[in-house]
């Protein structure tokens, strides 16, 4: 089953983490959310505390979702994806309508996206754990192949004390190693989901182009795209300010 973080009271509030990340990403956000929502901060299959398993897919991390809400007894969702989740969030609304209300994508579209985790990978595989490093042995590996500072940090997140002086990731890394190509797997063809949607893209990222406007139309006919400026992939975190300005007045 999926771990979550559940706080405040009312209407759920689902929140789905990107590629790699988990519901701590989203700590201060899903409080702040939590004035208004019952809010449910889950980590994904294979990442944060939830269950680590060789199956990774979209549609199975649809059913684990779907299969939370029933055991919390949860109906008329609205729900938050960023990224890997967004697209999670887009295939749940699709196949389960009936479950949500409201659904809100951050900076990701319905359609397939090429590999390109190949640096961030080639980092996380360069850490031998066997050798206890320490964390900052961890980022000085890793800085050979991710370079941005910000990115580092976002993962370094993922680290965690097993035993007293042994570290590891919380992620899934082997799964992730031969199942990479699920992540860029683009919404299927035919489905629709009617309701409200509102996608967020970050001014300075290259996620969802003007051309994407139109492919995004056909499977979310009644949505809006907003932009936030001088933000990138992670607009959330770079400003979350904007971003809970734009959540909550959709969802008023």
């Amino acid at each position: 089953m999926l771990y979550s973080k559940i706080e405040g009271s009312g209407q759920p509030l689902l929140i789905l983490h990107g590629f790699l990340g988990m519901s701590d990403n989203w700590k201060t956000l899903a409080t702040q959310f939590a004035a208004n929502f019952e809010v449910h901060a889950l980590d994904l299959r294979n990442h944060g505390r939830s269950l680590q398993s060789e199956e990774f897919s979209y549609e199975i991390m649809v059913k684990d979702v779907f299969d939370y809400c029933q055991l919390h007894n949860l109906e008329n969702i609205n729900i938050i994806g960023h990224s890997m989740g967004g697209k999670v969030a887009m295939l749940l609304a699709t196949r389960h309508p009936e479950l949500v209300s409201k659904l809100i994508v951050a900076d990701i579209g319905p359609k397939f996206y090429p590999q390109h985790h190949q640096d961030i990978l080639a980092g996380l595989n360069a850490v031998d754990f066997s050798i206890k490093p320490s964390r900052s042995d961890v980022e000085e590996i890793m800085k050979n192949f991710i370079p941005d500072f910000g990115t580092r940090q976002f993962l370094m997140k993922n680290l965690y004390w097993v035993e007293p002086g042994q570290l590891a990731f919380r992620f899934n890394l082997a799964v992730f190693n031969h199942k990479m190509d699920e992540i860029g797997v683009a919404l299927p063809e035919d489905l629709v989901f009617s309701k409200p949607t509102l996608f967020i893209r970050g001014g300075n990222s290259k996620y969802i182009l003007d051309r994407d406007f139109e492919n995004i139309k056909k499977h979310f006919p009644d949505s809006s795209i907003e932009n936030i400026p001088n933000v990138g992939h992670w607009l959330h975190a770079e400003n979350p300010a904007e971003f809970y300005q734009k959540v909550t007045a959709f969802l008023q």
